[in-house]
Order: structure tokens, then sequence, then C-alpha cells
């Protein structure tokens, strides 16, 4: 192949011509690509040479375009520049109406863009069929954009990065790239058509090229040929002439990058060769931290990509000096810029990877030669739909389709038969073919639920079910779909004959669908000029359809089409598109003339005529009903002709002439009822509130009316009296009479479907569903039942015959999380979020038990097949078993720390066998899978599932669990790495493997009973596997579901499956199934399949917790049984609201208890008690937060309605980020600690690093004064912030969370939490001249959520938190407390009126409080007034406020949404979306206003022509608000403070970090940044002059001592970074200097500082790292991890040559290694190290490195303490060397008693002891003068002079003080709490004396 290249790298010229535009090219590319080029083009074509670019004789160029001699490629490129990119291009070829006729799949540019300069690429492509489509690429694009000729694709230039030093950091342009683009997939997965040829393309400025490739081959540009031929590589090298030079010995991907889209990183690999791939996992992300630096955020564009700041890198090998730049590509940007952020690109809904064909010398997962995609075929039809085959493993189908799609495991192949015939490798496929057909589906609406309709025979109703629209028979309640949307159904039209059916999908831009309604076939689809269609309104006859909608700029669009022609062989034309400014939310054809229609909607009745191409309309004259808001509109008869029927909102009914546009009578619906009748009856006009009329319907005789009061209504068409009356369970949503008047469909906001029938006045329910996705499912055998919990907080049970609904379980206050069945009786089980765990009975409609075992959300619930137990499993690792053989269950065991304690549970984590012996699930850890004995909860296997793929080299988790029928045992282990892994349960063998199961890893998975078939389910594809096909299983793929499938079982008869989600699905399955394995539990007919529960499983990261460790050299054995960690199941404490709790007082109880049949290991020592009392006794007591609706409902209509619910727990957190949350501290700060301030002499508080973005609020700044202030924990910053000055006010004694400052900004309002010397929060009142506290003042008892002077500074408003709703008001003369209101809810928000210091505002759930202020004298009066929120706004709870324009008042929602208020009158006239998430922050300044929210985003808005809109009232639109920027932080916005211009600001976010935001330039500037996790070590450079820390948060940090400005930022993703040194100064030069970080899952890393990149990685330990150092000379690194193993390594080779053992089994603590006298202590070498670990044992050791000499010299151990102050802070062993005297060792925490002991290494026994009032926590020994630093967890920093003896304590911490060090000056102390770091100044004769002295005073 490589000869065939080079020899083929001169193309000879094309024979006969260009090619006509739109012509195909003489072979085109077909079914098979290998045969579709021409032979000219194969095996690659060089465009620029055959064209002869640069004689334009067949091409052409305008503008500045030039040749210019390139350095880096040593050869001729082209530029092309120019401001204006349309007139500085080349284009091939000549004209437009030539074509290049270029066949090959892929086309390969080799281009360089320009620095700072914007370019465009434009490729015009045939399809098959000959239509153009134009494929553009530039920078200029901030999104994706499609439409049906044109696809735009937003390119972001990458910049690398050029460093010289270490503070400077310069961008350099743009580095050469080879774009490959395989068109062939582009045009399937977004258009999806098929490629036919490349027709032109176009270049234009500003950027340079070399030339453009055409092939169908798939190139590395990264390898040589010889390199190819020399290794052997499974892969394609490039051809010469289009490869880039490299210098000899660096990498390509050092100077080049490679992207290729759309990307196949499974297959087609980005490393260099003979270097081995990180995973994902461990791609870093350096960052350099530049004020004057900003960056875009980069779209998920071509692939992964990485989020840069400045320069992306991916590791790979550990000796890579400089790192590739292909895009594998991780992590937020830390940066941002205005105006926008580019958006990444949308899904695609169709996504067909190519298959590869082995080489025939290297494996076959390497990609050589590419096979023709799919063939798709849009069908559509109902039933079975259509499948798409393909032999690719990984393929997520076409539309919503019923779809197969065959896929083919990657297996290895024999080359030899691989070179025989490249075709043999073909889809297995197994029969029949579809295997599945979609029966039913339970749901309804999911978009809307106002569409429902007839067939014009009135046997049939059509409604949508999310993407589904279902056709369902009325008497026999039949189910066909029309399968094709891709997203949810927004509007639905039939017209009158029932031949033409019309929907459109909701997601931009729209889409419709022309459906042959009696067979099912789509007949035509396209996209609508409406970005937004939300009606549709056939014409009687058929040939007109009118849509209305949006555009993209939210005005109102009205569309006509011709349909006439559909069904005939043409298509729908566009007949007449206009735009309206006035409301429309109702559109209808009049019946009587096609060409007329009528509209209504706020404040107004269009009616419309189509004439001429144009539609027109004219108003009609309302009058005094002008100002209604009109619903809904329906044509009918009357006896002068036809008349058109309007309701509204307020209850009118208008009745209006059309042809007069004028209002014949008008009627209003009231909520009165005349006395002793139970029917509300017609009244006309009069005062008080109407009842809000959704949706009429209109025939001959009658008229119907749906409302929001749940009530459907029939009326005569005079309106004397109703007719006839039914209650609903929710709002009726629309209406509906049949055509034959007979019937009246409705339906209702909570998603039910019925009619009533009139003749009989009975009414049938068709369809019930959940209102919210389904999270889990159960199945019952003997009784044919389904159930199901969702995310709207029911449980349903479903008859699995008749998809009618049988139960309804409400929980409003706790969302139900898991589901089963009891497999003997009519039981459910249920778990919850609260942790209960609930038994029902289905007979008696009544909860059995509850039980409180669980802390957290059971994620886990499952129950034998014969009975006798039950198991739930929590998200805080708790198991839980149940003897439920009788009633009512009870608990047996409780085992803590047994179950994966994961956040985000998947399901099939707990499964029990068929035999009902073997219990199964994910855990202690997410890589570790235990199998159980059932009845005794004894340990039979632990599968380290990370050490089960030797060659790979990530670490994979366990995501679900299955058990297969047995005999014999086997357990199917889904994994993180995508593959199916079956197991052994008698040995954990592996058994066999299906890799490549889905794209990502696949969260539940099912096996039929005759394990005939394998079902797994990802996002939104269901695949059907063969399971008996070992060597290569075939696959079926099935989609349907508009979103994520979250759980999928067979039925109980194993004849049909179901799959929940989005809606319920239920399949048949078509092939006959086997019988059940002779044993297995499917041979009884009473044992029915285990049913798994789910929840969303959504993220998958790959977290390496302390406990997980590496996957070892070897497969492991399975491990013997361990002692369990059980606990008991206490009920719940009086007055605790049955919250889980386990006392010291409490011990096992006294007896014993097992169930019948069940045998209780000996040998596992058990806490077993029965459970009894509060804890499991009958659950049902008056007010408990759980409403029950459990009767069966009948066909009738009939309302099943929850029977009780109790009121929200007060200290119940709302779902609001704006609510402060303190960080939760393990330790309080005691009373007894001694502390000094610290402005006392001998330590100065001179720093502080980070800024606390956990407050709310809590950064103020004043441009006249510049005062700017912040909080770091308990400490109040004040910053200069043009020289970084700071002051820091002390005084809280726990974190502030909130800061205010006057309006003069002479006092400064501070408040922090309760705390341990505090039962009420801390608000001080400081002085800002002076710095001082003026007044102390507390009132409320949790939280202080937020604070605000009046606009005079008389007053002080403060809010207390969700568990404290009060609200007080103070005096700021007396510092008094005036007046205080207990709140009946949470409020988010409180704000004064800046034009009236007597009117106050707060927002929160469900409304705004308007608080007016009457001071009489020292009195004070507040009148309140509540408004609730409107409807329209489209929110619950407001979560933030500020105020406008006087009366304006702007609140922020929970949903994104802006609703402005009028506060003189309590109106809410305007909302519109401002953002995706919770606005939590409001500021407004003249004709612009700021809101930020918790998706990052900061947007500034122009509502300067608001005040105007206020006049109009509702009919106010928000098209006028414009948004003028915005920029994307690194985190939820949390403070933000701006200039009066709003021009620049200081904006703070939950990330740390303080932006300075300037709109005027776009940009945003770090202020201030600081750790968002805890930090856990600090480090210092050799020459003082830089330092370093690393946290749990991944990152290792390089900041500058001088400046304390953060500079270097080494991230890894995934992983906490535990420990790290710093490289010694005899380690080399400077520029040599080096930091080495240890991270939780065993690695080390070593970072050059100088060249900014990462030049090693190993692997020395298979357990978290926690203590890492270098040896004296910098030539060896010793690290140790918590299972106690310290390793030697030497970074200079990468390799570790030494293991020691002794301390294995407690956490080393400690490495540090010094220097030594060669032969000192008896020991040879000349470095002298310790290792010490947290059993109190302490290792010393002297070593020769260079002759691989280490040998213990000393051995210290102690009995640890007694006493624990922290029993959740686990005392470490401190040790280390005295810096003033070598043969001591300076310990802590090594006795029984707190104190700091002095051990001397030549006497070998402590010489000093100093008593300490607390265990140490951290230890550092200043290496000047004879000072120790002692941190404590008590929040105080303590120094000891050891001369004097002096001690001296010092408070600005707010929790346990965990590092303390010295630098290297020892003029500078750092400290830290979490991460919160201070920096101290040593003063006096601290920092220097004592240097010299040799010893320690010991008297």
């Amino acid at each position: 192949m490589a000869k065939g290249l080079e020899a083929h790298s001169g193309m000879p010229p094309l024979t006969g011509g260009d090619l006509a535009s739109g012509d195909a090219p003489s072979c085109p590319w077909g079914s098979s690509h290998h045969h579709g080029s021409p032979v000219w083009q194969h095996p690659f074509l060089n465009v620029f040479r055959h064209f002869k670019v640069g004689e334009w004789k067949r091409s052409t160029k305008e503008g500045d375009v030039a040749p210019v001699t390139d350095k880096t490629l040593r050869c001729t490129v082209y530029r092309v520049r120019g401001s204006v990119s349309a007139g500085n291009y080349i284009q091939l070829p000549k004209t437009s109406t030539q074509s290049l006729g270029l066949t090959g799949r892929y086309l390969y540019v080799l281009f360089r863009p320009l620095p700072a300069k914007h370019f465009v690429i434009h490729l015009d492509v045939a399809t098959e069929d000959s239509q153009v489509i134009r494929v553009s690429f530039s920078n200029l694009f901030k999104e994706f954009k499609s439409t049906a000729t044109w696809l735009q694709f937003p390119f972001i230039c990458e910049a690398g990065l050029s460093v010289k030093e270490l503070a400077s950091v310069a961008l350099s342009g743009a580095r050469w790239t080879c774009l490959q683009l395989d068109l062939h997939d582009i045009l399937l997965v977004y258009l999806n058509r098929r490629y036919g040829h490349l027709k032109s393309v176009k270049l234009c400025a500003s950027l340079l090229v070399k030339s453009l490739y055409t092939s169908d081959l798939c190139f590395d540009p990264a390898v040589t040929m010889a390199e190819a031929q020399r290794a052997k590589l499974p892969v394609t090298p490039v051809p010469r002439e289009m490869a880039f030079p490299v210098p000899k010995g660096e990498s390509w991907y050092d100077h080049y990058v490679h992207i290729r889209f759309p990307s196949d990183s499974s297959k087609a690999s980005p490393e260099p060769v003979g270097k081995s791939c990180s995973p994902p996992e461990a791609g870093l992300s350096v960052l350099c931290s530049v004020a004057s630096m900003a960056f875009d955020s980069i779209p998920d564009f071509l692939g992964r990509m990485l989020q840069v700041l400045p320069h992306p890198v991916a590791f790979s090998n550990p000796f890579q000096d400089t790192l590739p730049s292909m895009v594998q590509m991780f992590g937020p940007t830390a940066s941002c810029q205005a105006p926008s952020v580019p958006r990444p690109l949308p899904e695609v809904s169709l996504f067909c990877e190519r298959s590869e064909v082995p080489s025939t010398n290297g494996p076959s997962d390497r990609s050589q030669e590419c096979s023709t995609g799919p063939e798709v075929t849009d069908k559509h039809a109902a039933g079975n739909g259509v499948h798409v085959s393909a032999p690719k493993p990984t393929m997520v189908p076409v539309a919503l389709e019923d779809v197969a799609v065959h896929e083919l495991s990657d297996r290895k192949q024999n080359g030899q038969e691989m070179a025989l015939d490249k075709n043999l490798f073909q889809p297995r496929s197994f029969l029949p073919d579809p295997i599945l057909r979609l029966k039913g589906v339970i749901g309804f609406g999911g978009h809307s639920t106002k569409w429902a309709l007839w067939t014009k025979d009135g046997a049939a109703v059509v409604y949508p079910c999310h993407a589904v629209i279902v056709v369902l028979h009325i008497d026999t309640r039949e189910q066909r779909f029309f399968l094709g949307h891709t997203d949810k159904v927004s509007a639905l039209a039939l017209d009158g004959s029932s031949l033409l059916l019309a929907s459109a999908q909701a997601r931009p831009p729209s889409m419709l669908r022309l459906w042959d309604f009696h067979t099912g076939e789509c007949l035509s689809l396209f996209r609508s000029p409406a970005h937004v269609l939300c009606s549709l309104s056939f014409s009687n006859s058929g040939a007109l359809l009118c849509g209305v909608g949006k555009d993209r700029h939210g005005r109102t669009m009205v569309v006509a089409w011709g349909t006439a022609q559909v069904g005939r062989g043409g298509a729908a034309t566009l007949l007449a598109k206009v735009h309206t400014r006035v409301d429309i939310q109702a559109f209808e054809v009049a019946l009587f003339d096609e060409t007329r229609m009528a509209s209504c909607g706020q404040g107004s009745v269009q009616l419309w005529r189509l004439r001429g191409g144009q539609l027109r309309s004219c108003p009609v004259d309302l009058g005094e009903h002008r100002v209604l808001e009109l619903t809904d509109l329906a044509f009918g008869r009357a006896q002068d002709g036809h008349m058109l029927y309007v309701c509204g909102r307020s209850g009118h009914i208008l009745e209006i002439d059309h042809q007069r546009m004028a209002v014949r009578h008008a009627r209003r619906l009231l909520p009165t009822r005349s006395p002793g009748g139970p029917l509300s009856q017609k009244q006309t006009f009069s005062s008080g509130p109407g009842i809000c009329i959704s949706s009429l319907s209109v025939s001959q005789a009658l008229c119907a009316m749906g409302s929001e009061d749940g009530y459907l209504r029939l009326w005569p068409l005079d309106f004397s009296s109703v007719l006839l009356e039914a209650e609903h369970e929710g709002p009726v949503t629309s209406v509906c009479i049949s055509p034959d008047g007979q019937r009246v469909l409705s339906t209702t906001s909570s998603g039910h479907l019925g009619f009533l029938d009139i003749p009989s006045q009975e009414y049938s329910m068709l369809v019930r569903s959940h209102t919210a996705p389904v999270l889990a499912l159960a199945t019952e055998g003997s009784r044919g039942q389904l159930a199901t919990v969702s995310q709207d907080h029911t449980v349903r049970v479903w008859d699995l015959a008749t998809l009618q609904q049988l139960y309804d379980l409400r929980s409003p206050e706790e969302a139900p999380c898991t589901i089963a069945f009891h497999p003997m009786r009519p039981a459910l089980f249920c778990g919850f979020s609260s942790g209960a765990v609930r038994s029902f009975s289905l007979e008696a409609a009544e909860v059995l038990v509850e039980h409180r075992c669980h802390r957290g959300p059971v994620t886990g619930l499952a129950a034998s097949p014969d009975g006798s137990l039950l198991f739930s499993s929590c998200s805080w690792g708790t198991l839980a078993q149940y003897h439920c053989a009788s009633t009512p269950c009870r608990v047996l065991r409780v085992a803590a720390n047994m179950v994966c304690r994961d956040a985000h549970p998947t399901p099939n984590a707990l499964v029990v066998s068929g035999d009902s012996r073997l219990l199964a699930f994910v855990g202690p850890s997410r890589h570790v899978v235990t199998v159980m004995n059932a009845a005794s909860l004894e340990e039979l296997l632990q599968i380290d599932v990370g050490a089960l793929d030797l060659a790979s080299s990530r670490l994979d988790s366990a995501v679900a669990v299955c058990f297969g029928p047995g005999p014999p045992g086997h357990l199917l282990v889904s994994t993180s790495s995508n593959t199916v892994t079956v197991l052994d349960t008698t040995s954990g063998r592996v058994v066999r493997e299906l890799p490549g199961v889905h794209p990502v890893a696949c969260p539940s998975l099912a096996l039929s009973r005759d394990a005939r078939f394998l079902l797994t389910a990802t996002d939104r594809a269901i695949k059907v596997w063969d399971y008996p096909m070992k060597a290569c299983p075939g696959c079926q793929v099935y989609i349907g579901h508009s979103e994520p499938i979250h759980a999928v079982a067979f039925t109980p008869d194993q004849q049909q499956l179901l799959s929940v989600g989005d809606a319920i699905f239920l399949w048949d399955i078509l092939g006959p199934l086997e019988r059940s394995p002779p044993g297995s539990a499917g041979d009884s007919p009473g044992a029915p399949p285990t049913c798994e529960t789910s929840l969303d499983a959504k993220q998958l990261e790959d977290t390496v917790s302390g406990a997980n460790g590496l996957p070892r050299q070897q497969v492991p054995e399975p491990s013997p049984a361990s002692p369990l960690q059980l606990g008991i199941c206490a009920g719940p404490l009086k007055g605790d609201g049955g919250a889980f709790s386990l006392s010291d007082e409490e011990g096992p109880s006294e007896e014993s208890h097992s169930p019948e049949g069940l045998h209780q290991a000996s040998s596992l020592p058990m806490l077993v008690k029965e459970a009894s009392g509060a804890g499991d006794g009958v659950w049902g007591s008056p007010g408990a937060p759980w409403g029950l609706s459990m009767g069966p409902h009948p066909h009738n209509w009939s309302s099943a309605r929850s029977i009780g619910r109790a009121q929200v727990h007060p200290s119940a957190r709302p779902d609001c980020y704006r609510h402060f949350l303190a960080r939760h501290k393990t330790s309080p700060l005691v009373r007894s600690a001694s502390v000094s301030d610290a402005s006392v002499e001998r330590l100065l508080l001179k720093a502080v690093v980070g800024y606390n973005g956990n407050g709310r609020a809590n950064v103020v700044w004043k441009p006249d004064t510049g005062f700017f202030a912040y909080t770091c924990g308990c400490l109040v910053v004040v910053e200069d912030l043009h020289s970084g000055a700071q002051q820091h006010w002390l005084g809280h004694p726990e974190e502030i969370s909130t800061l205010a400052l006057s309006h003069d900004a002479q006092v400064l309002a501070s408040a922090s939490g309760c705390s341990g010397t505090a039962s009420r929060c801390h608000i001080r009142i400081w002085n800002v001249p002076g710095g001082s506290c003026r007044h102390l003042i507390s009132y409320h008892s949790t939280a202080v959520q937020a604070l605000a002077f009046s606009p005079d500074d008389k007053l002080l408003v403060t809010l207390g938190d969700y568990g404290d709703r009060t609200l007080a008001l103070w005096s700021m003369a007396t510092h008094e407390l005036l007046s205080s209101t207990r709140l009946p809810a949470p409020v988010h928000g409180v704000a004064f009126n800046p034009r009236d210091a007597g009117e106050l505002a707060c927002v929160g759930q469900g409304a705004i409080t308007l608080w007016l202020l009457q001071q009489r004298g020292t009195s004070l009066r507040l009148q309140v007034r509540r408004e609730p929120i409107p409807e329209e706004v489209g929110a619950s709870e407001l979560t933030s406020l500020c105020f406008g324009a006087a009366p304006l008042l702007y609140c922020g929602s929970n949903t994104g949404r802006v609703c402005v208020w009028d506060a003189s009158v309590g109106r809410c006239f305007l909302a519109w979306d401002a953002d995706d998430g919770e606005i939590g922050v409001l500021l407004c300044s003249g004709a612009r206003l700021l809101s930020g929210s918790n998706t990052r985003r900061l947007r500034l808005w122009a509502v300067g022509t608001v005040p105007e809109l206020r006049c109009k009232g509702s009919r106010a639109r928000s098209s006028s608000v414009l948004m003028e920027r915005e920029l994307t932080l690194d985190g939820a916005v949390v403070s933000a403070v701006f200039h009066d211009s709003m021009d620049m600001g200081v904006v703070g976010t939950t990330a740390g970090t303080l932006w300075y935001i300037s709109w005027a330039e776009g940009t945003s500037t770090r202020l201030i940044s600081g750790h968002r996790s805890k930090v856990n070590e600090v480090v210092f450079s050799p020459g003082a002059s830089h330092w370093a820390t690393c946290s749990d948060d991944g990152s290792v940090r390089v900041w500058s001592l001088a400046s304390m400005e953060l500079l270097i930022q080494f991230q890894v993703l995934n992983q906490s970074c535990l420990c790290l040194a710093w490289s010694p100064p005899s380690c080399g030069s400077p520029e040599q200097q080096q930091v080495v970080a240890g991270y939780s899952d065993g690695t080390l890393r070593v970072f050059s500082i100088a060249r900014i990149a990462m030049q090693l990685k190993m692997h020395p330990h298979q357990a978290a790292l926690t203590a890492v150092a270098y040896s004296a000379d910098g030539q060896i690194i010793l690290s140790g991890d918590k299972n106690g193993l310290v390793a030697v390594s030497r970074p200079r080779t990468g390799m570790t040559f030494r293991v020691l053992s002794d301390h294995r089994g407690a956490l080393i603590s400690t490495i540090q290694s010094t220097n030594k006298e060669y032969g000192d202590f008896g020991a040879q070498g000349a470095d002298l190290w310790l290792a010490a670990s947290s059993d109190q044992r302490i290792s010393i050791w002297a070593a020769d490195w260079p002759r691989g000499r280490c040998e213990l010299v000393d051995w210290l151990s102690s009995p640890s303490p007694t006493l624990m102050e922290v029993a959740s802070h686990p005392l470490p062993c401190l040790v280390a060397f005295c810096p003033w005297d070598g043969a001591l060792l300076v310990c802590a925490g090594l006795g029984v008693h707190p104190e700091v002991a002095f051990y001397n290494l030549h006497q070998k026994q402590v010489v000093e002891r100093i008593p300490l009032p607390f265990y140490a926590v951290s230890l550092s020994l200043s290496p000047g003068a004879h000072l120790v630093a002692i941190g404590f967890a008590e929040h105080v920093l303590r120094l000891v002079d050891c001369e004097s003896g002096a001690v001296r304590d010092f408070a600005g911490h707010d929790d346990v003080v965990q590092l303390c060090r010295f630098a290297p000056s020892a003029r500078l102390l750092f400290s830290v709490a979490h991460s919160d770091i201070l920096v101290w100044e040593v003063t006096g004769h601290w920092a220097s004396g004592g240097a010299s002295s040799s010893g320690l005073p010991l008297g």
C-alpha cells in the first residue's frame, strides 16, 4: 500500500474536461466506496496540482491572493488575506457552472489560519440526487446553523504557546492544520442525505493554504511511510507530498494540528507513533493565568475538544517533553470574552460511524480502509417501520422510527482470511428481522397536552406522546403509530376527510411532516419558515394548511402551505407567510371557506384571508372587550349563517359576526352556584373573577367548554343553561366534539385524555400518563401488572394487557426512586429520596409498613424471587436486608459501607439471582462488584472490574449488574468502557465479553429467561443482542424515545419487553422464545424475572475515591469472605422526624432473629436487631408527607386525588442556589482556646489568598472612593485594587455569608452563621474609614441570607435563610431592633426601593412581597402586600430582584425568566426568557439590566423601553428587550457589583474567582483566584520566589511569592491531587525546576515549571498517594500511599526500583528527606529520610541512592491517643527533621497526650516535651529562628518559641488548620483551612533570631 501511494503521488491530467454543474461524476461514489472513485482519483488526488492553481485557467482568484514561501513547511503556499472575506478568495473550479467532480470520501485541507483574523471555507457538495449542499467552516460563526441546503460549522483556531520565562507567556500564531472532512458522514449525520461528489471549493480570507487532497483512504498525518513500515503499524500513512516536515527527534503534534470531522475517536488514534495513548481521564489542561489574556469558550466542535486557557495539551507518554495538540480535550475555560459564547453543535438525528476493515498485519481495532455507510430509507411506515443495516458496532440510528440496526462487535479477525476477501466482514444478524415491534405506548403530551383530535368517523382519536403520534381506537383500545419525529411533537392537524395528517416538532427549526393517515406513510418532510410552530390547522378539504409560530426573533408568524398535490407525487408549496404584531393563541381555517381564517389572542380577534398569494388580516372591533385575554375560538353555524365563538381567561364567551366584524353577544362564566343547585350557571357581565376558559368546540347544536377549574361543560348554542358537566383531576386544556356530535374529547394538564359520551352521560378515560420522566419499573407475573416511578412524585400501577392505570400513589413531599413487586403477594415496595422504604398493599390500598434504615436516597430495591427476602441500598452505601415472607415486612440486617456511594446511581445496581441464593451489587467502590449469600449476607466474591482488562490504561468501573438464568451461574456486568462482561458467579472468572455495546456506558440491561436475548439501553436507543452467539453476536437497534431511557425489562411471560424514559413503551418480541434452561428460575411459572429500578445515570465520571486502586498486574483471584460492617436499624428518635441516628449507647440487641429457612454464617460477626417500634411500625400517622389514592380507576370518569398533604418541613432547603449553605466544618471553634489578635507582634496577617465562592453577595465595591472588599472564610478582606495591599477585619467566628455597604460607603455590614461559641448569627457593623467594628448585633438563628441598607442609610434589613425565615429591621443610629417578622415560607432576596426608604420588596416561593414602612417616633409599622406570580411568568419561585426606573421592579426566577412588576400597583406586566437556569443576581442602572445565573452566564440587557411598556399592561411584549452582551464565567454567579454606567464591575462565582468585567472591551479579567476544594499541600521553590499548592480539585497551582498572583495551573480531570513536592536546589538550574504531584489514582506526575508542561507520568502505586518528597540531590522521588507502601523511583528513567512495605496497612502521612554526613548514624550514604504513618509509627532511613542502598536507622512507634477530640478527623502522625539541629526529630501525635516531642537520633530518646492544649493536625518548623508552628482542629494557629518557651495563639481561620508551612526565608508562614490560605509575616527577632544556635534549650 505504501508503494502504491508513492507511485500515484503525481496524478495524470483529467481527460474529458470538467463536469457541468450538478452532473454526477463518471463513476459516482456508490454503496461500496472502494470501487466508487474513478481510477484517476485513487488512491488520492492533489486538487491544486490537478487544476493547476497558479495558472488560474481552471481556477480563479479574487483580491489579495499571492504565493509565498512558508518557513515551517519549506515550500510555496498561497496566502489569502483581506479585511472582507467575500472579496478575497481562491475558487475551484473557475466558474460556478462547472463542477470538480471529485468523489473521494475524505477532503484534506492543509491550511493555517492567520493570527487574529477570520477565515471562511465553503464547500459545495452534491448529493446522489444532484442536490447541492453548501458546507461552510469559519471562525466567524458563533454557533452551528443548518438549513436544507446549507450547513455552517463554527471553528476556533487553536493557539500555541511560546514560554521563555515563568512569568512571560506570549501567544504565537495559529499552527498549520490538517483538516480532514468526512463528506459522506457530514451529509448523512446532519441532513440524512447520501454523498455524491464535491462540486466546488472556495477558500476565503484570511489564511495560508498549501493544497487540497481528496481520497477514499483515511490517512494518519502524523505517521510517515517509513515509520509505518518499520513499526508495522495498522494505520494508513500519509503520502509524502501531504506530509508536514517534522524536526528530527520531535513530535508531529508539537508543531501541527490534526482535526477530523466528524470525529471517530474510538478508531482514529490521535497519538504519535510508538507512544502510548492516555485515556481521556488522564488529559490535562495547562492553564497560564495572565491578566491580559481572555479567550472564548471553545465549542464542542470536531469531536471532544479541550477547553484551553490558553494552550491545550493532551498527555500520553510519560517521557513526552512536549505534548500533542490533537483535539482530545476537556475541562472548563477559565477566561471569557464578550459578546457571545459559541454554542456547541446541536444534537443530530443520525450518527452512523464507519465500520473499519482490519489490516492484514495488525489488529482489527485500527483503521485501514473504511467500508460503506449504511443505506437509509425514510419510509416512516406505521407498525414495523424501517431498519438500517451497518456492520459497525457503535450505531445510533436515524430518526424517531421503529428502527433495527444490525451491529457486529469488534473481534480479531484472521489476517489471511481478510486478505483473501475484504467483503467477508459482513454483519451477522439473527432472525426475524426486525425482532421487535412497538405494541403500545403509555403516555400523552410531552410538549403540550392541548392536541387531541377525532377521526372523521369518530372511531379513533389522534394524539402525540412526546415524539410519537398515536392513533387509539376507542372501542378496541388498539394503537397504531406514526414514527419519524426526532423531537417532541408540538402541533397536530387532521383534514376533514381524515386523509392527511400534519405534525410539527418542537425543537427549532421546526420540521413538519405530512402523513397518509390510513397507511402511516410520511408523504412530505419540510422545514417551516417559522422557527417554532405552536399551532396547525387544515382546511376541510385538506388543500390548505396554516401554521402559527415564532421566528428567530420571537415575532409571531403565520404561514400557509398548499397541500393539494401531497400524496399525488407532489410536495407542499409555500403559499404565503406574514409577520404580525398581534398575539395569537388560537388559529383556525373556516369550514365554509378555506380562504378565510380567524385568530384570537391578547386583546384581539383577527379575521384572515388568503388572496393572490398574500395573507391579509383585519381586526374585529371588540369594543370594551379589547382588554380580554382570549384563549380559543371555533366556527359554528347560526340561523343567519356562520358564527365565530371566542373564549377568554376571564370567563367571557364572545359570539362574533365575521361578516360585520363585530361582537353580537358577550357572556361570562362566573363561579357562582344557584341555591341548592350543584351546577354553575351562565351569567352575563358581572363583577368578580370569572372562570378561566381554556378551550371550546362547537357543533351544530352544542358548545363544549373546558376550563381551568377542571370542568368540562356542555351548553346549547343560546347558552341558556348547562346541559352536562364533568369534573376532571386537573385543568382542562382542550376539548373537541366528535363529527357526529355525540362525544366530547377532553385533555387535562395532568396528562389525562378521555371523552364524555353525551347520550349515556358517561365519561371514559382513555389515557393516563406520567407528567415527568419515568425513572424505574417493576413487573408482576401472576396479575400481569407494571409499576413505575417518576419524577412527578407518583408511583403508578398499570395493567399490562390493557395499558390502563390501576393505582396511583402520590408523594408530594418526597420523590419515589425505586420500585419492586412482591413475587407472591399483592404488595409493592417503594424506596424514596428521604431514605424511607415503604410496603403497600394493593388489595387494601394502604401502607403496610415503613422502614427508615437509610439516611440517603434509596438507590436499589430488589426482592428475591421466592418472596422471602427484600434488599435495599442507599446513596450512603448502606445495604439493608428485610424478611418479607410474612406481613408486615421487618428488618433483618443493616450493613454500612457495602454498596457504592454514588451520588448518581445507575439502574441494575442491586440484583438477586433467579434461585434466590445470591445477591450482587456494585460496591463498596464503583470499581468492585460484590456477590453475597442472599440469606446470610456472607461475602462470596469480590471482583475488581478495573483489573479485568490488563491491556487497558484506564480504570474501569461497574455501571450495572444482571444475573443470567442458571445453571450455569453467570453475572453480567456493564462497565464504563462500554463493555458487558460475563462472569462466573462461582469462580469470578471472565466467561465472555461483549465490547462496544454502546457508544457510552450502558446503565440498564436485562437477559431473557431462556438466555436468548440480551437487552441493553443507553441514551435513547435499545439494543437487542443474539446472546447465544458467542463468536460474533449481532444486534438490532430500536429507537422511539425522545429522552434518555432509564430502564428496560422483559415482561413476566417473556413475550414482550418494556422501556421507560419520557414515556412507557411496550414492544412485542416477534422471534420464538426457547424454553428456560433446566433448573433455572425460569422453569418455575411463578418466578418472574428480577426487575431492576433505575435513576438517571448521565454522569459516569472516572473519579477515584480514596478506597479505589488501579488495576493489578494480573487478573485477581476472588477474595475470601471478609467481615461485614453492620449497624443497627434503629427507629427514629423522638422528635427527630425519622432521621437516622446511631448513638454510642446503642448496642446489639440481646436476641438475634433469623427468618425461617435462613442460616447465619457462624464465622461472621453480626449485629442483628429485629425491627420494632417507630422504625418499623405501620406507617400512616396523621400529617405524614404522603398522599395515597389507590382505588382502581373505572372506565367512567372519576377523580383520584391525594387524601393528605403535609406542610414543608421548616428546615428543608429550597431548590435554589441563591441560598447560602455553609461549608461543612469538621470541628467547631472551642471556647477554651486562647486566641490572640492577629495584629500583635511576632505574627502579622499579611495576605489572604482566595475568595469565598460559597458566599452570596459577598463582594462590595464603591468606584467613587475605590473601596473594595470581599470575604474569605471568616475574614473581611479590604484590598486596594491598584497596589494589591490588603487589610483584614477579624471578628467573625464562622464563615461569612454576605456583605452590604452603605450608600455613603462609610459603613459595612457583614454576617456569619451561628457556631459552638455563638447560638445566634453574628452581624458586625464596621466603620469603613477606620476599619474598626462599630457594633455587634445578633438575632437570626441559622444563617443570614441577605443584608440591605435603606437609601438614607438609616435602616438595615437582615433576612434569615430558609431555616430561620425571619426578616428584621435595625436602626443604624442606635443599632436597636425596630421590628421583626416571621415569614411563612423561605425568602430568597430582599431590596429597598432606592427612591423610597419606606418601601421594601422580597421575593420567594410563588409571590413577591411588598412592605411599606411607617415610622412614627420610635415605633415602626409594617404594611404587607403579597402578590402571587402570574402563570404567564412560567416560574414557581422568584430568586432575585432589583429596582429599576420608578416604579419598576425586576425579578429573576428559578426557570431563567425575568419578570417586570409595576411596584406601585403590584402587577406583573412583562416577562422574558433571560437564561436557561436559575437567575441568582440582578442589577439595574438606568437603561441597562445585568443578570447572572447558575449556568455561568452573565448577560447585559437593554431595558430602556420597558417603562413605556408598563402602560400596555398585560399586552406588553418582550421583543423590545434586547441582550447587548454575554459572558460565560467559570462558575455560577453569586455576587456582582457594577459602576452606575454598568460598563465595568466585579463579579464573583462559585469557583472562588473574582472577575473584573469590562463590557466596553468585552473582556473578563481574573482579579482574585483561589482553590475551590480542600488544599492538601503548600511547597516553595528553592529560591523562595514562587510557591505551589495542590487541591482535591485535581489542580496544581504555581504562585508568585512577591505578588501572590496565580501564574500557572496544571489541571488533571477526575482526580484529586493529594501531595506535592518541589525539586531541591541541587536538582539543577532554575530553568530545570520541577514539581512532582501525587494523585488519588496512584499516579505521579512531574511538571516542568519553565516549560509549563508535564514531563513525566509514573504509576508506582495502586492506591491513592498521600505523601511525596525528593531526595536531597533531587535524583530520587519517594512516594507513599494510603495502604502504607513507600515507592522509590527515578524521574530520569521513570522506573520504580524499590518498594518498602514496612508501614503496610496504615496511611503514609509524611515523607521528608535531608542531607547527612557520610557514615553518620552508622550508615552509608548522604541522604537521611523518614516516613510516618497514621498508626503513629515512624521509620528513619539512610540511603546511598547512586549505589542502590537504603537501610533502616531507627523505628519509632507509640500508642494512639486515647481521646479523639475530633472523631471525624483522624489524627495524623506529624514529624519533621529539626532544621537547627540535624540530630533532632520533632514529633506530634506520638504520645497519648497532646504534645510536641523532640527526639534525639543519637541518644535515641525524647529530650524535650512541649504540652499542647489540643492534638495537633499540622506542624512546621522555621528554617531561621527556633520556632514551631502548630495547627489545631479548633481553628487555632499556635506559634511556639523553643528558646524562650513563649507561646502565642492566632485566630483567622474558620475550620481545621490542616496545613502550616514556613517559607524558606523564615519570614513568612502559610496556614491553610480547607481552601482558605492565610499568609503571615513573622516579625521582630522571631524572624531571624536564634538561627545560629545548634541545640535546643533543655531546661
